[in-house]
């Protein structure tokens, strides 16, 4: 399947891309959200990945753009460095789509999906442990702990136990031996999703310190982002949006007040920075999850900071 990017239209009415802006799309991939924004607008893209592979790809798109697409390899926790080291401070608007790109879960030698036999890798850098390292090597309680903390794996247990009894008679090294492994002891529940999806999630999430990553691109934007700058993410399950809400949240000031019992509570709260955009989670439409299935469990948050009030009487 080719890459779609997910939720478009919706991710280019919040980021609103106007001539002579800096925007940052963290999440490169294929290049889609980037591509969008650059014929939207005459601005400037900043685009980062880890992934080697796709910022080879986006060689092409930015000869379309001469000077426009300015592509850097890393992670997006990072990027208050990155964009520092080309004597960037300030962005206008940010987007981060969170899921793997199709040309990630297309690759069999990646090792991140089950559909095609593969190495057990899942990096989605070319530095690091791998998902086999950590099926192969982590002590059973640890990996049962990973399987239900990332994956949301209730048989995490029964998972770990029947992983570290596989290894035992021979190291697992590819995702269909894995695959296999979890079939034969987790059935097949009623929404017919493959019973090794939590787990490949879980593996894949702690492999690339994702939620940890998440957690250090949300707080670098924040900072950012200028007044009047928008911050548009795309979430693909409940860890991930439960990040972005949070912080959307407390950074738009919508955390409850303290308890009138609380003696915090007789401190004047600070006034928000940021106001959200969205209204909950916006999720693709039905002509969207026709064309391009893998946008299911797509959710949209967004958020603008607010003008300055430094220079206010």
């Amino acid at each position: 399947m080719s890459h779609l990017p997910v939720m478009l239209p919706e991710i280019l009415r919040h980021l609103a891309p106007r001539d002579g802006e800096q925007l940052l799309d963290g999440t490169f991939g294929g290049g889609g959200y980037s591509a969008a924004i650059l014929d939207a607008a005459a601005c400037t893209v900043w685009a980062i990945d880890r992934d080697p592979a796709a910022i080879a790809r986006g060689a092409a798109i930015a000869a379309r753009f001469p000077g426009r697409l300015q592509l850097l390899q890393g992670c997006f926790g990072d990027m208050v460095s990155l964009l520092a080291a080309r004597d960037v401070h300030a962005l206008d608007g940010i987007v981060l789509d969170l899921g793997l790109s199709s040309f990630q879960i297309d690759a069999p030698e990646r090792g991140f999906s089950f559909r095609s036999d593969g190495p057990l890798d899942m990096r989605m850098a070319a530095s690091g442990p791998t998902a086999a390292d950590l099926v192969n090597t982590l002590p059973e309680a640890e990996l049962a702990d990973t399987l239900y903390q990332f994956g949301e794996e209730r048989l995490s247990r029964r998972i770990a136990k029947a992983i570290v009894a596989a290894r035992a008679a021979a190291p697992i090294a590819t995702t269909g031996q894995l695959a296999g492994i979890i079939r034969a002891v987790v059935p097949t529940d009623r929404s017919g999703i493959d019973p090794a999806t939590r787990s490949f999630q879980a593996l894949r999430i702690r492999v690339n310190d994702e939620l940890g990553e998440i957690e250090r691109g949300l707080s670098a934007a924040s900072g950012l982002l200028a007044p009047g700058g928008r911050l548009v993410v795309v979430a693909f399950h409940s860890l991930e949006d439960r990040l972005v809400k949070r912080f959307m949240q407390d950074a738009a000031g919508r955390t409850p007040a303290p308890s009138r019992h609380d003696p915090g509570g007789l401190h004047r709260r600070a006034a928000p920075r940021f106001a959200l955009l969205t209204r909950g989670a916006e999720r693709p439409g039905d002509d969207e999850l026709r064309a391009n299935p893998r946008a299911r469990s797509a959710r949209l948050r967004a958020l603008a900071r607010l003008p300055s009030r430094d220079h206010e009487p």
